[in-house]
C-alpha cells in the first residue's frame, strides 16, 4: 500500500476502530482484579492531532460497553532533564496528550537511575513540578533578531521559540511528573499508587469479610 511505518500505524488503529468486536473478545473474559496494561507506540501524533486514540479511549472507558477505569501514563526519560530545550517539548507532547485524550493522566520520568549524578534533588524538582523559570535561567544575551538565518536553532529565535513554549505550559499548569527508578521499589510502588488513585481501584473494591478463625473471642479476651 506505500504507506510508510507512520502510514501503516494509522491504517492499522483505523482498521482496529472498524473491528472493535475483536477487542472486545479479547478484553471480556478479564475480571477486574487484572490489571491491563496497553503498551502504546511512541508516535505523538497518535495522541496530539489525530483522533483515532480518543475513540479508542472513549471505546474501553466506563462510558463504553467495557466500562474500564483508565489511566494514561506518558513516559519520558529522565536524560531529557539534560537539554532543557528538549525536556520542555516533550513536556508540551504530554499537555497536548493530556488534552486530547480526557481521561485521568499522570506523567513519569523514567530512567531515573540514569541522572542521579547529573543533576541536584533540589535541581531535579524543578523539573518534575516544571518550573518554566528553568528557561530564563538561560543567557538572555542570546536573544538576537529572530529573522536571522545565523541565530535559528542555535541562539536567540530557539530560545524565544523555547520561552514561548514554556509559557503555554505555565499557562495552562496541568503538567507535572512523577520520579520512576525500576530497581527502587518505593519508587515503582508511588507510581502505581497514583495510577490506583486515579482510576479509583481501591474505592472499586469490595470490603473483605473477616476471617472466622482471626476473629477474636471476646468472651476469653481481656477488656
Amino acid at each position: 500500500m506505500g504507506l510508510g511505518p507512520n502510514g501503516g500505524l494509522i491504517y492499522c488503529f483505523e482498521f482496529l476502530l472498524q473491528n472493535l468486536d475483536f477487542l472486545s473478545e479479547a478484553l471480556d473474559p478479564l475480571s477486574e482484579e487484572y490489571l491491563i496494561i496497553f503498551d502504546m507506540p511512541g508516535q505523538i501524533e497518535l495522541y496530539t492531532h489525530i483522533p483515532l486514540l480518543p475513540s479508542l479511549v472513549q471505546f474501553l472507558s466506563r462510558a463504553g460497553p467495557l466500562n474500564i477505569n483508565l489511566c494514561a501514563a506518558y513516559l519520558l526519560e529522565s536524560t531529557f532533564v539534560v537539554d532543557k530545550a528538549k525536556f520542555f517539548a516533550g513536556t508540551l507532547s504530554a499537555m497536548s496528550a493530556m488534552l486530547m485524550l480526557e481521561m485521568p493522566h499522570v506523567n513519569i520520568l523514567t530512567k531515573m537511575d540514569q541522572v542521579r549524578d547529573m543533576v541536584t534533588r533540589k535541581e531535579l524538582k524543578r523539573f518534575t513540578n516544571v518550573d518554566v523559570q528553568l528557561l530564563q535561567d538561560d543567557d538572555a544575551d542570546a536573544m538576537g533578531d529572530p529573522s536571522s538565518k545565523e541565530t535559528l536553532l542555535s541562539g536567540g529565535s530557539f530560545k524565544q521559540l523555547n520561552r514561548a513554549v514554556g509559557q503555554l505550559i505555565d499557562d495552562f499548569s496541568m503538567v507535572s511528573f512523577l520520579k520512576l527508578d525500576v530497581q527502587d521499589e518505593d519508587s515503582v510502588a508511588a507510581v502505581l499508587s497514583h495510577i490506583d488513585d486515579a482510576t479509583q481501584f481501591h474505592e472499586a473494591q469490595e470490603p473483605r469479610e473477616p476471617n472466622d478463625e482471626q476473629e477474636v473471642n471476646y468472651e476469653d479476651a481481656d477488656i
